[in-house]
Protein backbone atom coordinates (compact mmCIF):
# COMPACT_ATOMS: atom_id res chain seq x y z
CA UNK A 1 0.00 0.00 0.00
CA UNK A 2 1.24 3.13 -0.88
CA UNK A 3 2.42 6.08 1.59
CA UNK A 4 -0.67 8.39 0.08
CA UNK A 5 -2.90 5.54 0.91
CA UNK A 6 -1.76 4.79 4.30
CA UNK A 7 -1.98 8.29 5.13
CA UNK A 8 -5.96 8.58 3.53
CA UNK A 9 -6.94 5.49 5.90
CA UNK A 10 -5.27 6.92 8.81
CA UNK A 11 -7.25 10.59 8.39
CA UNK A 12 -10.46 9.01 7.92
CA UNK A 13 -10.49 6.81 10.53
CA UNK A 14 -9.71 9.81 13.25
CA UNK A 15 -12.78 11.82 11.39
CA UNK A 16 -14.76 8.74 12.01
CA UNK A 17 -13.77 8.42 15.58
CA UNK A 18 -15.17 12.50 15.90
CA UNK A 19 -18.22 11.68 14.16
CA UNK A 20 -18.98 8.64 16.75
CA UNK A 21 -17.84 10.91 19.79
CA UNK A 22 -20.33 13.93 17.86
CA UNK A 23 -23.54 11.39 18.17
CA UNK A 24 -22.82 9.91 21.52
CA UNK A 25 -26.19 10.77 23.23
CA UNK A 26 -26.53 12.85 26.15
CA UNK A 27 -30.02 12.43 27.21
CA UNK A 28 -31.82 9.31 27.95
CA UNK A 29 -35.70 9.34 28.38
CA UNK A 30 -37.85 6.36 28.89
CA UNK A 31 -41.62 6.30 30.11
CA UNK A 32 -41.73 5.47 33.79
CA UNK A 33 -45.54 4.04 35.11
CA UNK A 34 -46.23 6.34 38.21
CA UNK A 35 -48.71 4.66 40.75
CA UNK A 36 -50.61 8.06 42.26
CA UNK A 37 -52.39 7.87 45.39
CA UNK A 38 -54.65 10.86 45.26
CA UNK A 39 -56.24 13.04 48.21
CA UNK A 40 -59.85 14.29 46.85
CA UNK A 41 -62.62 16.41 48.54
CA UNK A 42 -64.72 12.94 47.82
CA UNK A 43 -62.43 10.24 49.37
CA UNK A 44 -58.96 8.49 48.13
CA UNK A 45 -58.34 7.25 44.73
CA UNK A 46 -56.15 5.85 42.99
CA UNK A 47 -54.38 4.98 39.43
CA UNK A 48 -51.30 4.41 37.43
CA UNK A 49 -50.59 6.60 34.22
CA UNK A 50 -47.12 6.26 32.31
CA UNK A 51 -45.00 9.56 32.90
CA UNK A 52 -42.54 11.02 30.17
CA UNK A 53 -40.64 13.53 30.63
CA UNK A 54 -38.54 15.47 27.72
CA UNK A 55 -36.24 18.56 27.68
CA UNK A 56 -35.01 21.24 25.31
CA UNK A 57 -32.22 23.37 25.92
CA UNK A 58 -33.44 27.08 26.73
CA UNK A 59 -30.57 29.37 26.79
CA UNK A 60 -28.30 28.48 30.51
CA UNK A 61 -31.28 25.91 31.03
CA UNK A 62 -33.72 23.37 30.01
CA UNK A 63 -37.14 23.37 29.33
CA UNK A 64 -38.66 20.05 31.08
CA UNK A 65 -42.19 18.90 29.43
CA UNK A 66 -43.53 16.02 32.04
CA UNK A 67 -46.69 13.89 29.79
CA UNK A 68 -49.52 11.28 31.08
CA UNK A 69 -50.23 8.93 29.19
CA UNK A 70 -53.34 8.24 30.97
CA UNK A 71 -56.07 9.92 33.91
CA UNK A 72 -55.17 9.71 37.60
CA UNK A 73 -58.58 10.61 38.73
CA UNK A 74 -62.15 11.68 38.28
CA UNK A 75 -64.58 14.42 39.87
CA UNK A 76 -68.43 13.58 40.86
CA UNK A 77 -69.71 16.24 38.23
CA UNK A 78 -68.61 17.25 35.30
CA UNK A 79 -66.16 19.74 34.91
CA UNK A 80 -66.69 22.88 32.93
CA UNK A 81 -64.30 24.13 29.92
CA UNK A 82 -61.26 25.63 31.97
CA UNK A 83 -62.16 24.54 35.12
CA UNK A 84 -59.21 22.44 35.79
CA UNK A 85 -55.77 23.42 36.26
CA UNK A 86 -52.84 20.92 36.97
CA UNK A 87 -49.54 21.52 38.28
CA UNK A 88 -46.80 19.17 39.52
CA UNK A 89 -43.17 18.75 40.91
CA UNK A 90 -40.45 17.05 39.17
CA UNK A 91 -37.29 15.53 41.48
CA UNK A 92 -33.95 16.27 40.62
CA UNK A 93 -31.64 13.69 41.39
CA UNK A 94 -28.33 12.99 40.80
CA UNK A 95 -25.21 14.83 40.07
CA UNK A 96 -27.85 17.97 41.04
CA UNK A 97 -30.19 18.05 43.76
CA UNK A 98 -33.61 20.06 43.93
CA UNK A 99 -36.93 20.03 42.23
CA UNK A 100 -38.92 21.86 39.58
CA UNK A 101 -42.23 23.10 39.35
CA UNK A 102 -44.23 22.35 36.15
CA UNK A 103 -47.87 23.38 35.01
CA UNK A 104 -50.10 23.41 32.07
CA UNK A 105 -52.89 24.49 31.05
CA UNK A 106 -56.16 24.32 31.88
CA UNK A 107 -58.84 21.64 30.59
CA UNK A 108 -59.33 22.73 26.60
CA UNK A 109 -62.95 20.87 26.74
CA UNK A 110 -65.44 19.99 29.35
CA UNK A 111 -64.67 16.66 31.34
CA UNK A 112 -67.89 14.65 32.22
CA UNK A 113 -68.56 13.45 35.70
CA UNK A 114 -67.20 9.98 37.02
CA UNK A 115 -64.71 10.27 33.74
CA UNK A 116 -60.53 10.00 34.10
CA UNK A 117 -59.22 13.61 34.16
CA UNK A 118 -56.20 13.90 31.55
CA UNK A 119 -53.95 15.78 32.61
CA UNK A 120 -52.44 18.12 30.27
CA UNK A 121 -48.39 18.46 29.52
CA UNK A 122 -46.92 20.37 32.06
CA UNK A 123 -43.60 22.32 31.54
CA UNK A 124 -40.94 24.76 33.37
CA UNK A 125 -37.52 25.92 33.23
CA UNK A 126 -34.81 23.83 35.01
CA UNK A 127 -31.67 25.84 35.56
CA UNK A 128 -28.34 23.40 36.37
CA UNK A 129 -26.82 24.56 39.86
CA UNK A 130 -24.01 21.86 39.41
CA UNK A 131 -22.54 19.69 36.54
CA UNK A 132 -22.75 15.84 35.26
CA UNK A 133 -25.41 13.13 35.00
CA UNK A 134 -28.78 14.50 36.52
CA UNK A 135 -31.82 12.50 36.72
CA UNK A 136 -35.48 14.07 36.52
CA UNK A 137 -38.06 11.98 38.82
CA UNK A 138 -42.27 12.31 38.65
CA UNK A 139 -43.13 13.68 42.16
CA UNK A 140 -46.99 15.38 43.34
CA UNK A 141 -49.28 16.03 41.12
CA UNK A 142 -51.86 19.23 42.40
CA UNK A 143 -55.37 19.24 40.74
CA UNK A 144 -57.38 22.35 40.98
CA UNK A 145 -60.86 22.30 40.32
CA UNK A 146 -64.15 24.37 41.07
CA UNK A 147 -62.33 25.62 44.36
CA UNK A 148 -61.14 21.76 45.75
CA UNK A 149 -57.67 20.97 45.24
CA UNK A 150 -56.57 17.07 44.82
CA UNK A 151 -53.48 16.22 45.55
CA UNK A 152 -51.62 12.71 43.83
CA UNK A 153 -48.71 11.46 45.49
CA UNK A 154 -46.22 8.45 43.54
CA UNK A 155 -46.52 5.63 46.20
CA UNK A 156 -44.04 3.33 43.70
CA UNK A 157 -40.86 4.99 44.31
CA UNK A 158 -40.85 5.36 40.38
CA UNK A 159 -37.09 5.28 38.64
CA UNK A 160 -36.03 8.89 36.77
CA UNK A 161 -38.07 9.45 33.49
CA UNK A 162 -35.07 11.54 31.96
CA UNK A 163 -31.54 11.64 32.47
CA UNK A 164 -29.53 14.03 31.39
CA UNK A 165 -26.00 15.36 30.64
CA UNK A 166 -25.78 18.85 32.38
CA UNK A 167 -23.61 21.66 32.55
CA UNK A 168 -24.15 24.51 35.22
CA UNK A 169 -23.41 28.65 34.19
CA UNK A 170 -20.50 30.16 35.61
CA UNK A 171 -18.62 27.37 36.06
CA UNK A 172 -15.83 27.56 33.63
CA UNK A 173 -17.29 24.18 31.79
CA UNK A 174 -20.53 26.07 30.13
CA UNK A 175 -20.55 27.24 26.57
CA UNK A 176 -22.24 29.66 24.47
CA UNK A 177 -25.41 29.24 23.20
CA UNK A 178 -25.53 29.48 19.69
CA UNK A 179 -28.49 28.14 18.58
CA UNK A 180 -27.50 24.59 18.59
CA UNK A 181 -24.70 25.31 15.53
CA UNK A 182 -21.32 23.85 15.80
CA UNK A 183 -18.52 26.23 16.82
CA UNK A 184 -16.05 27.51 13.56
CA UNK A 185 -13.18 26.52 13.68
CA UNK A 186 -11.12 27.58 11.00
CA UNK A 187 -10.17 25.69 7.21
CA UNK A 188 -11.40 22.33 8.99
CA UNK A 189 -15.05 23.85 9.35
CA UNK A 190 -17.33 20.72 9.30
CA UNK A 191 -20.21 18.85 11.51
CA UNK A 192 -16.70 17.03 12.82
CA UNK A 193 -15.38 20.17 14.69
CA UNK A 194 -16.78 19.28 17.67
CA UNK A 195 -16.09 21.13 21.40
CA UNK A 196 -15.21 18.03 22.79
CA UNK A 197 -12.13 17.10 24.13
CA UNK A 198 -12.15 13.79 22.39
CA UNK A 199 -13.53 14.95 19.02
CA UNK A 200 -10.48 18.44 19.51
CA UNK A 201 -7.85 15.84 20.01
CA UNK A 202 -8.81 13.46 17.38
CA UNK A 203 -9.09 16.12 14.65
CA UNK A 204 -5.79 17.76 15.78
CA UNK A 205 -4.18 14.12 14.89
CA UNK A 206 -5.91 13.95 11.52
CA UNK A 207 -4.01 17.95 10.71
CA UNK A 208 -1.39 16.58 11.65
CA UNK A 209 -1.65 13.58 8.88
CA UNK A 210 -2.06 15.99 6.60
CA UNK A 211 1.30 18.28 7.56
CA UNK A 212 3.34 15.36 7.35
CA UNK A 213 1.57 14.11 4.23
CA UNK A 214 2.00 17.63 2.60
CA UNK A 215 5.58 17.92 3.80
CA UNK A 216 6.24 14.24 2.18
CA UNK A 217 5.23 15.63 -0.75
CA UNK A 218 7.59 17.81 -1.07
CA UNK A 219 10.42 16.22 0.01
CA UNK A 220 9.05 13.94 -2.72
CA UNK A 221 9.27 17.22 -5.33
CA UNK A 222 12.53 18.13 -4.40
Amino acid sequence: MSYQKRTALALASALAGAVVLMAAPAAHATVVDVNYQCKTPIGDKGAVSPIDIKSVKSGSGYKLTMSFQKGVSSSPVELGKGAMSPSAVIKVGGADQGQVQVSGAPNSAAIPANTPIKISDLSGTYTPKKSGKTEFTAGVLTIKALGTTTTCTPSNNPGPSLQLDVTAAGNGQSAPDNGGQLPKTGPLDSAVALGTLGGTVLLAGAAGVLWLTRRGQGAVGR
